[in-house]
């Protein structure tokens, strides 16, 4: 069997569906096209491949050894005895 694409036309497609779409075509630089086939396929569980979250990975790989913050970090872990009596 012949794998066979078809086209579907979708009617009033709310204006907030709509804009996620295109935000979420334009982040991963697809068309909106695909981002739509993406989202459905997602939404009824046929997704093939695992999503990527870009949502910290600008901060992967940057930690940076720091006493003072080590020593203020500590300083709050200290119970004050005084407060809980």
């Amino acid at each position: 069997m012949k794998n066979k694409r078809l086209q579907y036309t979708l009617r009033e497609v709310p204006d907030r569906l709509d804009q996620k779409l295109r935000e979420t075509a334009s982040a991963y630089g697809v068309s909106l096209n695909k981002a739509a086939i993406a989202a459905l396929s997602r939404g009824v569980g046929m997704e093939s491949e695992s999503v990527v979250h870009h949502d910290m990975d600008d901060l992967a790989g940057t930690w940076v050894q720091d006493p003072e913050f080590d020593e203020a970090l500590a300083e709050m872990d200290r119970v004050d005895e005084g407060l809980w009596r």
